[in-house]
């Protein structure tokens, strides 16, 4: 995933950016801190830790590979945020063996709980790096997404299977392990002990669109976004997203 501040790559990272800015800014406004600290579990090569490291926060990057750390060291000394980021090797279900509990303001947790044998217990932990309060940032694959991708490539069979498999898969050639939908990413959530603020779908159309009209088409992109942008809180949409997106914020953390 590119710098989600970019252009062309904010087809796919606009909506999510948009919510974790504002709750970044509550955050700020609430602790009287221009700088807060920011956890970024399977933050890879840096994707959304270089432009929070921009905006003057620290963050530290905690991902299993050595690869995407490396990446992520290069790409912030070529940023010149070096001295706000720190990457560490590790995972989500062993968050606390290699950072603090209760020391961040802020957590992201995108693309993760996919890939992890327990959901729930990674949530768990993301909530419990949390100051007592705090705003969790959730991204995960979306099932209806999925579903409607195989249906429109005429794999109607696959489609179905993704529908009645619990995992949200579509066959054994499936490369994501697990999907979700919006009811049990919010489940989580709460069963963490989050207050849900906001829901979202992510790329509801941008992976349905060919490529090419989008950059061919003038004007095209803005109003894409602005569909996305639409679209993105509305639950009947939120259906067929390739990705959902929930901000759960520890109770009290919205200044209520």
């Amino acid at each position: 995933m590119p710098d989600p501040t970019r252009p062309r790559a904010s087809l796919r990272t606009a909506v999510v950016w948009e919510v974790l800015q504002e709750a970044l800014d509550r955050r700020v406004k609430a602790t009287g801190r221009d700088t807060l600290d920011v956890l970024d579990t399977g933050g890879g090569s840096g994707n959304f830790a270089v432009p929070l490291a921009r905006l003057g926060h620290r963050v530290t990057v905690v991902d299993p590979s050595p690869n995407a750390l490396f990446a992520l060291e290069r790409r912030v000394a070529e940023a010149g945020v070096a001295d706000r980021v720190r990457g560490v090797q590790g995972d989500v279900l062993g968050l606390f063996d290699v950072v603090e509990r209760g020391g961040h303001d802020v957590v992201l947790c995108h693309g993760v709980l996919e890939h992890v044998d327990d959901p729930a217990a990674g949530v768990r932990n993301t909530v419990a790096a949390l100051r007592s309060e705090g705003a969790l940032s959730l991204l995960a694959a979306g099932l209806g997404g999925a579903v409607v991708a195989r249906a429109l490539a005429g794999h109607f069979t696959e489609a179905k299977q993704a529908l009645d498999d619990p995992d949200g898969r579509w066959g054994s050639g499936d490369p994501m392990p697990r999907r979700f939908t919006a009811e049990q990413l919010t489940g989580l959530v709460e069963g963490a002990g989050l207050a849900v603020a906001a829901v979202h779908g992510v790329r509801v159309f941008a992976d349905l669109v060919p490529g090419v009209l989008v950059d061919t088409e003038p004007g095209a992109l803005d109003a894409l976004l602005r569909l996305e942008a639409a679209a993105a809180e509305l639950p009947a949409f939120q259906a067929l997203a390739t990705q959902l997106h929930v901000l759960g914020e520890t109770p009290g953390a919205d200044g209520t």
